[in-house]
């Protein structure tokens, strides 16, 4: 496994994303790739994309951003603001257009392959490629390691059994991730939004999409799914590979719903070549 980024690698950046400050992390140069990190507690651009970061940084300009009510983004009220899928697809296509980067090619994992998808279907014109990680967006039944994350007690132990039911039996979670997930999740602004954004969950009845909008992404989409993901079931990922017609799937073995955590050079290699191959079109 390569080296973490630390948080000495690289200054945070902030840009307004249509009234909404956004923080992201930037390396690289060449063809944009921007990386959206998932919704579990504590989740952000700096701690679920530190291993891959810096890979992708080797051949393109790769952009990890805090998706809305994450990490240190600005935060509106949850009490006169829906912490929405809507409203998360519209603020990363208000980020994208903030940087004047698109279109952009656009990794997402969990929500963050959701709001991928939002983005394509509403913004085509903001996108060139889509990966597909863990996502969601196809309606599935709860799993006990899924209603871990949506019930998070924000204690260490909560979110250590959040780490482990995102990753595979083999994986070694690493103790400051865990020391870093949960004290994120503790700010005030972070669990106000965390917990409009479960409670928005749970009266929808979990992220997904009707079958009908999925089927709508226009772009050539790699779908990377961890054989042993137990919070989004595989099944999603090859409803995924029929409802989008110009894509492709890659299954990791030994990998649960965090590939680019458990199988960060897999995952960079795969993705990149996916994404900067002209032939793939």
């Amino acid at each position: 496994m390569p080296d973490a980024l630390s948080a000495a690698d690289i200054q945070d950046k902030f840009i307004d994303a249509n009234g909404i400050k956004t923080r992201y992390l930037e390396m690289g140069s060449g063809q944009p790739v921007v990386l959206i990190h998932g919704g579990g507690a504590g989740a952000d651009s700096f701690g679920n994309w530190r291993y891959t970061l810096p890979l992708y940084a080797k051949h393109c300009r790769a952009i990890a951003v805090d998706m809305l009510g994450f990490g240190k983004n600005e935060k509106p009220d949850p009490a006169t603001f829906t912490y929405s899928q809507d409203a998360r697809n519209k603020h990363m296509a208000d980020f994208i257009e903030a940087l004047g980067a698109g279109p952009v090619h656009l990794i997402g994992n969990s929500m963050g392959g959701s709001t991928s998808t939002g983005v394509a279907v509403n913004r085509p014109d903001l996108v060139r490629k889509v990966v597909l990680m863990g996502s969601g967006g196809i309606k599935m039944k709860m799993s006990e390691e899924l209603m871990a994350i949506m019930k998070y007690d924000y204690t260490v132990e909560g979110m250590r059994k959040i780490v482990k039911g995102l990753t595979n039996p083999r994986f070694n979670a690493d103790e400051s991730l865990v020391k870093y997930r949960h004290e994120l999740s503790n700010r005030p602004d972070v669990k106000a939004a965390y917990d409009a954004t479960m409670g928005w969950l749970a009266e929808q009845g979990g992220l997904y999409y009707d079958e009908s909008f999925i089927a709508k992404v226009s772009h050539p989409t790699l779908v990377v799914h961890g054989k042993n993901d137990k919070v989004v079931p595989l099944s999603s990922a090859y409803r995924f590979l029929e409802l989008i017609d110009r894509s492709w799937g890659y299954i990791v073995p030994d990998c649960g719903h965090w590939a680019m955590m458990e199988h960060p050079e897999d995952f960079a290699r795969v993705t990149l070549n996916f994404l900067l191959n002209d032939a793939v079109k």
